[in-house]
């Protein structure tokens, strides 16, 4: 298997080539093109249960779609998989260890990734994040998408972050809720409740927030 990810960082989109038998897990949606030689196999991811779990806390769909290239013959197979919104994707490896994901940040694993819906604390929730949060774990490749690009960063101490800028976060991050500043200062400057983050471990933040972007469009409505 071969990947590469293209168009970076305001258009990204993911292009893999798979040998025969070889297999990617993607999220519903994200196949913008496949050659003749795969096979696309829709299914729950984890049962139908756990794929309810994961849409009604994770904020994710209720399908992932297993892309195969077809065995029996010696062509390879291409895929292009994109997310829903402009930015950047980057792959991360996973060794046994896990990670938590915004909604709508997964795009797509290989070999023995597996999608859970993991208790991300009341403090993301206050951030208006959520109670829970999309986990992924186990051993192999995840891709996933941001807004505007994405930068990671390792956190010791306390970080303060803007709600809706934090899409992924290894569990060792202990999240809570607070004001940017004073009373007056935090909701008249715009910034309201953000998020703090406290270490150790690692952080991934999108540069841009699909809800500025929404309020910002909705002012000139």
């Amino acid at each position: 298997m071969e990947s590469e990810i293209l168009s970076r960082p305001a258009f990204a989109h993911l292009k893999v080539r798979l040998n025969p038998g070889e297999t990617i897990t993607a999220e519903s949606g994200a196949m913008a093109s496949m050659t003749t030689t795969t096979r696309l196999t829709a299914r729950f991811n984890g049962g139908f249960f756990g794929a309810v779990l994961r849409k009604i806390f994770g904020g994710e769909s209720l399908f992932v779609n297993d892309i195969t290239c077809a065995v029996g013959g010696n062509a390879s197979a291409e895929v292009i998989l994109t997310q829903p919104t402009p930015g950047d994707m980057i792959a991360l490896t996973l060794t046994g260890n896990s990670l938590f994901l915004q909604s709508g940040a997964y795009v797509a694993s290989t070999g023995e990734v597996k999608l859970s819906v993991g208790w991300a604390g009341f403090g993301s929730l206050l951030g208006g994040e959520g109670l829970f949060r999309l986990k992924v774990s186990g051993t192999g490749t995840v891709w996933i998408g941001g807004y505007g690009a994405i930068t990671p960063r390792e956190i010791q101490e306390e970080l303060i972050v803007d709600s809706g800028h934090l899409i992924a976060f290894e569990p060792t991050i202990k999240i809570r809720s607070g004001l940017a500043g004073g009373l007056f200062s935090s909701f008249f400057g715009g910034e309201g409740i953000v998020m703090k983050v406290t270490g150790p471990g690692r952080i991934y933040l999108q540069t841009r927030n699909i809800e500025g972007l929404a309020s910002w469009t909705n002012s000139f409505l």
